[in-house]
């Protein structure tokens, strides 16, 4: 698993990027997930009565299966990355992990889309939109998207609040032609006003688009709640405010609201036909990889 400490000493995310997919790559011709392609962006399996003008006959002596060859304009598939870069999404401090998972495992899905020449943009945002980058499938734009990526994991706003359901809708206005949208945000917004990031979400479904949300959070502490029996003082990153207590003291309570919000919110993504994740940032990077092949072989 890489150590997300080490990803910010490390600073290229070019390379971790390649190493990570390449690695995944290798483990998936060996595990039971075998059976997904991660060159589907130039063959396909054969169909019985389709022509044989374009099957690859060097990929059967390799595989003994047959395949055809597609080409570009074939492999039209359009993926928007969004990445929450709100304060919340800096925790914990001595990694910035959530942001850091977010920030790899959003290049990661680039360096794939690219490698399956697949066209791939990215939003940030906060409060409102901070970044939109154009979509492209091109080497170079890719380039410039890794560059974004490390100017991103140097950043570190302060104060910075969560709008998610409000960034949403800007977004869905902005993304006009039929993608798949991958979503990497702790979704801490005001957690009493549910029905808004709801509705910031069906706005994305209602034009047509597929939606990963991928859940990011440090789930032994933001979600079970694990601290030592001490006293601390706990900070919103978003707002400052602090409070100093035991972790028993509200433990059960936090635990218990915490569960119901996320099992609403599993709910109102299942009924809105959207792929939520749980994505814990202690548990590398295969989950998400994954997750988008699952999603990519069921859209073609």
């Amino acid at each position: 698993m890489l150590n997300l400490a080490e990803v910010r000493s490390f600073g290229n995310i070019e390379l971790l990027a390649k190493q990570l997919v390449e690695g995944f790559i290798t483990g998936l011709h060996k595990s039971p997930y075998h059976g997904f392609s991660v060159e589907f962006a130039e063959h396909r399996l054969y169909n019985n009565g389709e022509s044989t003008r374009h099957i690859d006959w060097k990929a059967y002596a390799k595989t003994d299966r047959l395949y055809t060859k597609r080409y570009e304009e074939e492999t039209n598939l359009r993926c928007q990355l969004i990445i929450d870069n709100s304060s919340s999404m800096y925790y914990p401090e001595s990694n910035k992990g959530k942001i850091t998972f977010s920030i790899m495992a959003a290049a990661s899905l680039a360096y794939l889309l690219q490698k399956q020449r697949d066209a791939v943009g990215l939003f940030t945002f906060a409060e409102q939109i901070e970044l939109q980058t154009q979509v492209k499938s091109t080497p170079s734009h890719l380039h410039k998207l890794f560059l974004t990526f490390e100017d991103l994991l140097k950043d570190h706003p302060n104060m910075m609040k969560t709008s998610v359901a409000d960034a949403l809708h800007q977004i869905a206005e902005k993304i006009h032609k039929r993608s798949l949208v991958v979503i990497f945000s702790d979704m801490f917004e005001n957690v009493q006003d549910k029905d808004a990031i709801f509705a910031a979400l069906q706005h994305l479904k209602h034009n047509r688009h597929e939606v990963l949300l991928f859940h990011v959070t440090d789930h032994r502490t933001e979600l079970n709640f694990e601290f030592e029996e001490r006293p601390y003082e706990f900070i919103d990153m978003e707002k400052g405010e602090r409070i100093r207590l035991h972790p028993s003291q509200i433990k059960e309570a936090y635990r218990k609201e915490m569960q119901m919000y996320y099992h609403e919110l599993k709910i109102k993504c299942g009924q809105a036909k959207i792929d939520l994740i749980e994505a814990d940032i202690n548990q590398g990077f295969d989950q998400v990889l994954k997750t988008y092949l699952m999603k990519r072989a069921g859209m073609k």
